[in-house]
C-alpha cells in the first residue's frame, strides 16, 4: 500500500472577508431642464436672443441616466480607487451609496452609514475655521470633549496656519476648505469612507498624511472609495479600482490592470 501522507504543513484557510458595501443593479435617472429653443431666436413677448424670459411651460424637460445597472461588492480592508471622465457619474454613484440621492432601480446595501467627503460638502461660510472644526466632530457623533481633545491635531493634519482658523471658511480658497473637511473626517474612524477629489488639493505633505490615513482605515477593516483624476493617489493607497464610463462599469480588477486600460482609453 502506498503511504499517501505528506509532511507538509497545511496553509491556514482565512476567513472570507465581510462585505461592507453592496451595489446591485443600480440605475440612477435626474431630470433636468431646457427651454427647447435657439439661444438666438426672436420673441417678441418677452425680450430678444440671449436676454429672453423663459417661462416655466416652455421648459423641456431632459432625463439624464446618469448610472446604468452597476453591481459590485466592497469588502473589508478595501481601498477602491474609481476613476472615469468627467460626467461619467463617478460622483453620484458615490452620492447615492451614502444615501444622499435614491436609486431608481436596483439596491443598496451598506454597514453603517457611509461618510461623504468630498470637495463641495456642507460647510458653514460664514463661521470661522475652528467653529466648523468643532461642528464637524459633532456631527461626526464626537462629544465635545472629545473633539476639543483632538482639535489640535485636526488642525496640524489640515496644514492651516493659525490665524486662519479665526476666519470665516467663505475667505478660504477651496484647497485650504477642502484640506480642513478632510482632516476632520479623518479624525474619526469609519466603517466606510468615500472621498471625492480631496487628495488632489494641498501640499505633497497633506497628500503623504492622507495616504498614510487611508492606509490605517484599511488596516483596521474599514472601507475606502477614492475618486481621483489624478491617478497617482489611487496607485499608492488603493489594491482595487472601479472604471465608470457613460454611467456603466466599464472594469473592476486590479489596480494596474484597470489603469492601464483606462489610461490607454483615455490617450
Amino acid at each position: 500500500m502506498t503511504d499517501t501522507r505528506s509532511d507538509a504543513v497545511p496553509s491556514p484557510v482565512q476567513p472570507p472577508r465581510k462585505p461592507t458595501v453592496i451595489v446591485d443593479d443600480v440605475h440612477i435617472t435626474y431630470k433636468v431642464y431646457a427651454t427647447g429653443r435657439k439661444a438666438n431666436a426672436g420673441d417678441s413677448a418677452g425680450g430678444h436672443g440671449l436676454l429672453k424670459r423663459r417661462s416655466p411651460s416652455m421648459r423641456r424637460a431632459e432625463y439624464v441616466h446618469a448610472v446604468r445597472g452597476i453591481s459590485f461588492t466592497a469588502y473589508e480592508g478595501d481601498a477602491i480607487g474609481v476613476v472615469g471622465s468627467n460626467g461619467s457619474g463617478k460622483s453620484t454613484l458615490l452620492k447615492a451609496i451614502a444615501g444622499l440621492i435614491p436609486a431608481n432601480q436596483g439596491a443598496i446595501y451598506a454597514e453603517d452609514n457611509p461618510t461623504l467627503l468630498g470637495v463641495n460638502a456642507a460647510i458653514i461660510n460664514d463661521l470661522s475655521g475652528e467653529r466648523n472644526v468643532i461642528l464637524g466632530g459633532l456631527a461626526l457623533g464626537m462629544s465635545r470633549e472629545e473633539v476639543l481633545r483632538k482639535y489640535d491635531d485636526i488642525v496640524a493634519f489640515s496644514g492651516l496656519k493659525p490665524r486662519f482658523l479665526d476666519l470665516p471658511m467663505r475667505t478660504y480658497s477651496s484647497g485650504m476648505a477642502a484640506r480642513l473637511r478632510f482632516a476632520i473626517a479623518a479624525s474619526v474612524e469609519h466603517r466606510v469612507l468615500m472621498v471625492d477629489e480631496a487628495l488632489a488639493v494641498g501640499d505633497k505633505g497633506f497628500q503623504k498624511r492622507s495616504e498614510q490615513r487611508i492606509r490605517e482605515l484599511r488596516e483596521k477593516a474599514g472601507t475606502v472609495f477614492l475618486v481621483s483624476h489624478s491617478l497617482p493617489p489611487i496607485q499608492k493607497t488603493c489594491n482595487r479600482v472601479l472604471w465608470v464610463e457613460e454611467g456603466l462599469l466599464r472594469m473592476d480588477g486590479p489596480v494596474d490592470e484597470v489603469l492601464e486600460a483606462y489610461t490607454e482609453f483615455t490617450g
